[in-house]
């Protein structure tokens, strides 16, 4: 399988800049496996497709308020700063990216806030965009916490040409978000308003969450033309043993698994074990799913609609059958559903 295998042209006029007006009014495809057939929906209308019994699994991540804007010592030069992951919380200790990387060294202090409400001192170089941070704060760990947050914003992907916007902080979350530690929000999430949560319930379909914290990896760009050859970051999952037990027990009982995105299903397969059946597990995955793979335990799977070459769409072609996928793509793309992170959503059956 190759790279440009996933080429294709998305106008960019069907990448979505803002999402539905209502979570679950978005588009919805039916992608059906065996055959390829498609049909349109409304993403409300997704229960029709589900029964008692059958079993929805999520992602619990919480996305944070990643990126922040501060200036340089003495230059005064803006510097963006992206945070990736916290190092060591004694200590206030932060793993990002930054631009302009050319401009920032060891030992250089960035200010942050209109009042330099924060600063931070660079302590490390880790990669050729990276540094290690360290934010000089003489409060405690939650005033510090807050302090950081409430300068930095959402982290909309660069495909989204404007500004943040209020709505953002509550729209670019899911609404069962609970464990904070996720730099980009799992999309298929965004289409589940609590009404339909409280349908589900009525109707008899499970629900569990899982934990897998999306970060900047997912999105980096493939730079080799044979997909084995491609080394995925690594990505902090957790699957409790009340989830393994759940999903165990609707595969026992012969009911459906549906993956709710990308990172549900890399999860998933990433602790499965014989017979489709998984494990608990709390730590990393650096899985790289493309076709063909032999899935075993989700039976279905919801998703966005995918940019050209991502590993998202890769896994989505493996899911649903690559002919059927791009198919799929193509006819999308003609009756313009909206791409990305605020687009529509597609669900295979």
């Amino acid at each position: 399988m190759k790279l440009s295998y996933f080429k294709f042209n998305l106008p960019e006029e069907l990448i979505a800049q803002h999402p539905s007006h209502h979570r679950d009014e978005s588009r919805l495809m039916i992608l059906h496996r065996k055959d390829g057939k498609v049909e349109h929906k409304i993403f409300k209308d997704i229960l029709s497709y589900f029964d008692d019994g059958d079993l929805f699994v999520f992602n619990d991540t919480k996305v944070f308020p990643a990126r922040l804007y501060g200036n340089k010592e003495k230059t005064g030069a803006q510097i963006e700063v992206f945070l990736l992951r916290e190092l060591n919380p004694e200590i206030r200790l932060w793993d990002v990216l930054v631009e302009p990387a050319r401009k920032i060294r060891i030992g250089n202090k960035l200010y942050f806030g209109e009042d330099e409400t924060l600063v931070a001192e660079v302590i490390d170089n880790t990669t050729s965009r990276g540094r290690t941070l360290r934010f000089l704060f003489d409060g405690s760990y939650d005033e510090f916490k807050k302090v950081l947050f409430g300068l930095g914003e959402m982290p909309l992907p660069r495909t989204i040409k404007r500004p943040v916007e209020k709505d953002d902080a509550t729209r670019f979350q899911t609404i069962y978000a609970s464990k904070e530690g996720a730099v980009a929000v799992p999309a298929a999430g965004l289409h589940f308003s609590r009404e339909l949560l409280k349908r589900m319930e009525i109707k008899g379909i499970e629900r569990t969450f899982i934990t897998s914290h999306m970060n900047l990896g997912n999105f980096r760009e493939i730079d080799v033309e044979d997909l084995t050859k491609h080394k995925m970051d690594s990505e902090q999952i957790i699957i409790t043993p009340e989830a393994m037990q759940t999903v165990n027990t609707t595969k026992d009982k012969g009911k459906r698994v549906c993956a709710v995105g990308f990172t549900v299903m890399r999860a998933l397969e990433s602790v499965a074990g014989t017979k489709g059946r998984i494990k608990s597990f709390e730590g990393w995955t650096s899985k790289f799913i493309f076709p063909n793979y032999d899935f075993t335990v989700a039976n279905n799977l919801i998703t966005n609609f995918h940019a050209p070459y991502s590993i998202f769409l890769m896994l989505t072609a493996a899911f649903g059958g690559f002919d059927y996928v791009m198919n799929a793509y193509k006819i999308a793309i003609a009756e313009k559903y909206r791409f990305g992170v605020y687009g529509d959503a597609m669900l295979i059956v």
